[in-house]
């Protein structure tokens, strides 16, 4: 069972930026690997950015590519996501899911059996 905690939401104005981190219970966690989404009020949940367990893949959504980051740290079981040139749209509870190593659809949630309570990101204009 791994249990996520998101933590580093807030209210920032558009332009900003804001660095999410994602920590992991398990000491298995450099075999999962890890996936944020989010979910705006009224929307469907929807993918964001994705790393492989050995960090050697990152997968983007296409609204956030060239803007956030993906990364891990593996001796920290924590992973990532640095988010800037943030925008009112990118406003949505962020959540971190892991999903088995063998998992290749990074952007499908239904690939992932773990997810955090999420945290809550803010974009003022």
């Amino acid at each position: 069972q791994v249990q996520l905690e998101e933590s580093g939401g807030g209210l920032v104005q558009a332009g900003g930026s804001l660095r999410l981190s994602c920590a992991a219970s398990e000491r298995t966690f450099a075999t999962y690997a890890m996936g944020w989404f989010r979910q705006a009020p009224g929307k469907e949940r929807e993918f964001v950015a994705a790393i492989t367990w050995t960090g050697g893949n990152v997968f983007y959504g296409d609204s956030v590519k060239g803007r956030f980051t993906i990364s891990r740290d593996n001796a920290k079981n924590t992973v990532y996501l640095e988010m800037r040139s943030l925008r009112p749209e990118d406003t949505a509870v962020y959540s971190c899911a892991a999903a088995p190593r063998s998992s290749y659809r990074y952007n499908v949630g239904s690939e992932y059996g773990y997810w955090g309570q999420g945290t809550q990101v803010t974009v003022s204009s």
